[in-house]
């Protein structure tokens, strides 16, 4: 297979990230800056503030992408950026950039799809194997996606609402937690008791869609008559009860899906990969079933650019380009990703 040395840039939402990827498997560097600590200030990412922090360190970021490598861009062979989804105006920067760099260098262009990548991030651990059924889990994105070779995307289920990320940040924000609310409500879900007992959402029989906003209406209720009550409300057990529903009916349609399309290989994607109450039950139904399951890294289930250089590598063998009229799109279908 041809070799290949791709600068890849990614700045879908707030961390704004370059990265060199040989191969497609190899790390060479991989850089990140994160906006969390700003954004942590307004409970959310506020989308005008997330650009203008792009803008501040992108060059910064790419330098230091290079440097780290010991390459520069002369010896590199493609450059590579997430084209969408995500915010149009932190899209864009990323995009700006790397039109800049291919022009200025006359290196071919890859747009990335973001979620393309969190699905190869695992790539970057160890080579995927098909068949394989996908989970992708993060606070844009809920779905599962069946794959019988590279680039070869089939959405067989995804979320109606909000997706699991959203709700664990909207019930995070309820009970009082600060953002980002996922990591905090894992935590005390390891602490408390599931007494509340909250709806397990399956919809229509067979669907591999999922739906999170009639949970999240479940618990503000709850918690909202609680305290008209006065009754006490016990934080980690409002996150238990949370955690527990939404980890049954993400891994009972994973496990329905790998059964019905009949593969053995299992690969979690997205921020919401990094919950611990989730990995284990993954892992658990995983080992009884004889699935092999793969997880990111904690640092490469979150947005990077070193799974954006992953899928680039690919795309780059396959032939795929962009021109100068590349822009960044909020919204863009995976399953066109060739």
């Amino acid at each position: 297979m041809k070799e290949s040395l791709i600068l890849s840039i990614e700045t879908s939402c707030d961390e704004t990230a370059a990265s060199v990827i040989k191969n497609g498997n190899e790390i060479i560097s991989n850089e990140v800056v994160t906006q969390m600590m700003t954004h942590k200030k307004f409970g959310g990412v506020v989308p005008e503030v997330a650009s203008r922090q792009h803008v501040e360190v992108m060059t910064q970021v790419i330098d230091e992408a290079l440097k780290n490598a010991n390459t520069s861009m002369e010896e590199i062979d493609a450059v590579a950026v997430t084209e969408g989804p995500g915010l149009i105006g932190a899209l864009l920067i990323g995009v700006a950039s790397a039109k800049a760099l291919a022009f200025s260098h006359q290196k071919p262009l890859i747009p990335v799809h973001h979620i393309a990548g969190h699905i190869y991030a695992n790539h970057l651990i160890q080579p995927l194997k098909f068949p394989l059924i996908a989970l992708i889990v993060s606070g844009g994105h809920t779905e599962l996606i069946y794959m019988k070779d590279h680039l070869d995307f089939e959405i067989i289920g995804e979320t109606r609402d909000d997706a699991v990320g959203e709700a664990y940040d909207k019930v995070a924000r309820t009970i009082g937690l600060p953002y980002p609310g996922g990591p905090e409500i894992d935590r005390l879900a390891q602490l408390g008791e599931d007494t509340l007992n909250f709806p397990r959402v399956w919809l229509e029989k067979d669907s591999y869609d999922f739906s999170f906003s009639g949970l999240k209406s479940a618990v503000i209720n709850t918690l909202h008559n609680k305290k008209q009550k006065n009754e006490e409300i016990v934080s980690k057990d409002v996150a238990t009860s949370f955690q527990n529903s939404v980890v049954e009916v993400l891994v009972g349609k994973t496990i329905s899906a790998i059964k019905e399309y009949n593969v053995n290989e299992l690969v979690v994607a997205g921020g919401v990969a990094a919950n611990k109450g989730l990995r284990e039950a993954l892992q658990k139904n995983c080992q009884d079933l004889n699935i092999n399951l793969t997880i990111p890294p904690l640092n490469l289930c979150t947005d990077n650019a070193a799974m954006i250089g992953s899928v680039a590598h690919f795309l780059y063998l396959n032939g795929k380009r962009a021109d100068m009229r590349l822009n960044g799109r909020s919204s863009i279908d995976i399953e066109m990703t060739k």
